[in-house]
């Protein structure tokens, strides 16, 4: 046996994010690009280190390769470590049975050995897919504190909004009384977030009876926290105020990358010394920024050529903006070249995507609302092409 861990993580990182669309066809939804150097998986990681959480198990499932590269060792988060640090779960046989992740419990459920390495008194299971930045151990000393079986963090959100959402309706003490999935009409905003603190003995127990429920949809949802509920348990709602956002859409991925360009009005502060985001940074040279190029409220990390006129987008690395080309509201992911003449507008271009001469991609949003387009790995568009707004395209224009 390992050294015991208080508090080990059980990070959820399998997910396909269909609804990413060509952004996700050959990667997990956690490994996508965000905010110029960062993946999305680094954000929970980088939260978890921040806490003092050294232990986590990554869980991969869908297209692992890249995220699998991307997180090795640990080494970024400082989870390189002999005692504990990250270890990538996939699923796997035994001598007696094998299947693939059925849900996020059933997830968990499968690595049950991995978890009692570390005798751990309580378990933190968190998604891989969502962009904020929250200290873990606060939430850790509630649910102490609080003699609870099960923390889930919450944030108000509006209440036009909360039907989206899995709603906790809490008592004045805190304590949860009822969840409910996605109400039509709901009683309170208060929203789960998908990151939960378990005790582990109490946990385990109810990850074994769903795993012999053959009427289970095997997730934490739909079926561990209403059961937890059902049979009297202690759940407390963890209320987080800070920027929080699931960045499982086009929509929410290009406005949470916009907000990353506001932090003052947004609460998304990508400059913090005292709560950094680490990341695996690629090996480049620094960013060239011509005497003809024109830039405006926007990231434009390492390695970078700019010649053209670059407004309030994100720049990734590599990236290639040639003279009289315009950028503008765009998220433009690793290796993209945008030849002279160009205009992008609204739009994320994937790694590897071409632009050539006089192209038109996007457009600003028109009175029905806002179109985001979208381009996939090594799209190349042909001279002069026009792309439409809210077009999504996988294919050489």
């Amino acid at each position: 046996m390992l050294r015991k861990k208080e508090c080990i993580a059980m990070l959820l990182a399998g997910g396909q994010g269909s609804r990413l669309s060509v952004l996700t066809k050959n990667v997990a939804k956690p490994a996508v690009p965000f905010g110029g150097k960062y993946r999305i998986i680094d954000f929970p990681l980088s939260n978890c280190i921040n806490s003092g959480i050294d232990t986590v198990g990554v869980l991969t499932q869908y297209q692992p390769l890249e995220l699998n590269t991307y997180i090795r060792n640990g080494q970024p988060w400082d989870l390189d470590r002999n005692s504990g640090g990250i270890a990538i779960l996939p699923p796997y046989m035994t001598s007696s049975r094998g299947d693939w992740y059925k849900g996020t419990a059933n997830a968990v459920f499968q690595n049950v050995n991995f978890i009692e390495t570390y005798d751990p008194e309580y378990v933190l299971v968190l998604s891989g897919d969502h962009i904020y930045k929250m200290n873990y151990d606060w939430m850790l000393q509630e649910h102490k504190k609080a003699g609870a079986d099960c923390t889930i963090a919450v944030i108000n959100v509006p209440i036009e909004e909360a039907s989206r959402f899995g709603i906790m309706n809490v008592r004045d003490d805190g304590t949860i009384y009822e969840f409910e999935e996605k109400p039509k009409q709901p009683k309170s905003t208060m929203a789960s977030m998908g990151v939960y603190i378990f005790s582990w003995k109490v946990l385990k127990k109810f990850l074994q009876e769903d795993d012999t429920n053959p009427e289970s949809k095997n997730d934490f949802g739909h079926d561990i926290i209403p059961k937890m509920l059902a049979d009297g348990c202690k759940m407390l709602a963890y209320e987080y105020k800070g920027y929080w956002k699931d960045v499982g859409t086009i929509d929410s991925l290009w406005e949470s990358n916009m907000d990353a360009l506001t932090p003052e009005t947004s609460g998304l502060q990508l400059w913090d010394p005292k709560w950094r985001i680490y990341a695996r940074n690629p090996i480049q040279p620094p960013q060239f920024v011509s005497d003809s190029a024109e830039l405006n409220r926007c990231m434009i990390a390492e390695g970078c050529q700019v010649h053209g006129k670059v407004e309030d987008s994100v720049v990734f690395y590599d990236v290639q903006i040639q003279r009289d080309a315009v950028v503008r509201h765009s998220i433009l992911m690793p290796g993209v070249v945008i030849e002279p003449g160009a205009v992008v507008e609204y739009a994320i271009l994937a790694e590897g995507v071409h632009v050539k001469c006089g192209a038109k991609i996007g457009a600003e949003p028109g009175p029905d609302g806002r179109k985001i387009t979208v381009l996939g790995n090594g799209a190349v568009v042909e001279p002069g092409a026009v792309v439409e707004a809210g077009s999504i395209v996988d294919a050489t224009l």
